[in-house]
This record gives C-alpha cells, sequence and structure tokens, in this order.
C-alpha cells in the first residue's frame, strides 16, 4: 500500500513533468483548502475565485522550484503562496484600513481576555473571523494562522509594529464581544 507521503512526492514529480492530470488532481485536493485560506483575509467570494486562480497559476508556473520536505510541505507551500496573493489584493486598492498609532502605544480596550473558541463550530468561528474589519482580520489571520510576529507583520502590511500590536488586541476584543454574544444566545434558546 502506497503512503500518503508517497503519493504526494509522486504527484509532485509528475506535475513537474507537465503531467495536466496530476494538476487537476492537485488543484482537486487542495482546492477547498486553499479557498478556506484565502476567505480568511479576503470575505468577497467573486475577489477569493480571482485570488485562487492567480495563486494556482504562480503555484503551477514555480511548482519546480518548490523543494519537497516531507508530507504537508507542498500544502502549506501552496497556503503560502495564496495568503501572498491575498495579501497582495488587500494592499492593491487601499483596502487594507488600519489606524496607525504612535511607536509604544497600544489601545485603551477593557477586555484583556483571550478569544476562547471552545465548544464554538469552525464554521462559526470563521464567520466571526470573516466579520473582523479588514485591518484586525488581517493582522489576526497572520498572528494566529501564519504565526507572524508583529515586526513581520508590520514589515508585510508597511505598518508599525504597535499598529500591528494594536491591530491583533482589537481583533481579540472584537471577537470576545462576538464569542459573549454566540454563548448567550445559545444559552437562551
Amino acid at each position: 500500500m502506497t503512503r500518503d507521503v508517497d503519493r504526494e512526492e509522486t504527484l509532485l514529480r509528475q506535475i513537474i513533468r507537465g503531467n495536466r492530470a496530476a494538476m487537476k488532481r492537485f488543484y482537486d485536493t487542495y482546492s477547498g483548502y486553499l479557498t478556506a485560506v484565502c476567505s480568511r483575509y479576503v470575505p468577497d467570494k467573486e475577489d477569493v475565485k480571482d485570488i485562487l486562480q492567480e495563486s494556482f497559476i504562480k503555484i503551477f508556473k514555480a511548482v519546480d522550484t518548490f523543494e519537497y520536505k516531507g508530507e504537508g510541505s507542498l500544502k502549506a507551500w501552496a497556503s503560502r503562496i495564496v495568503v501572498n496573493e491575498a495579501l497582495k489584493h488587500i494592499r492593491t486598492g487601499s483596502r487594507l484600513k488600519v489606524t496607525n498609532m504612535p511607536e509604544g502605544e497600544l489601545p485603551d480596550l477593557a477586555d484583556d481576555r483571550e478569544p476562547d473558541f471552545h465548544e464554538i463550530p469552525t464554521p462559526v468561528i470563521m464567520e466571526m473571523i470573516r466579520k473582523l474589519p479588514m485591518g484586525y482580520r488581517t493582522v489576526f489571520n497572520l498572528y494566529v494562522f501564519e504565526e507572524k510576529s508583529h515586526k513581520e507583520i508590520a514589515s508585510l502590511l508597511n505598518i508599525s509594529e504597535s499598529t500591528s500590536a494594536s491591530q491583533l488586541h482589537r481583533a481579540k476584543a472584537q471577537l470576545m464581544q462576538e464569542i459573549d454574544s454566540y454563548r448567550f444566545k445559545k444559552m437562551a434558546l
């Protein structure tokens, strides 16, 4: 029986050779996941489709430069391309709205709790994140899902580190309000 790793490596080799059936298998295997990744950053479905199309073109053009590092590395590499394309989309047309704060200042927000998503269905959590304002959502996703530091986020988005920190802080505060509201509604039923 062939292991998943062997199948992934075999698929990669076939794609590099230009095998269209392998490209379709790759698309069928990863498009759902990559759509979800993109949707964390960009809420508009038409924009997501455009970003994914551009991402798959880049993936297939650059796949021969990809260095396979074991199971999951292909998926992670494709995800980074999608995130970069989503960020490029956000940066164009001034879609990213953040409030730059002076270095060292954090916003005055009373709620310092961390969002507790325990027992909240994943689709509900993802919808809460999608509802965040663009700046909050972008920084939150980069910090939480992509595990970027505030320094890295600041560089990616051309903002200050303190602005990144404040956007994350405000995103968490808004998510806490959404979580509290969701739990209150569930208890009321």
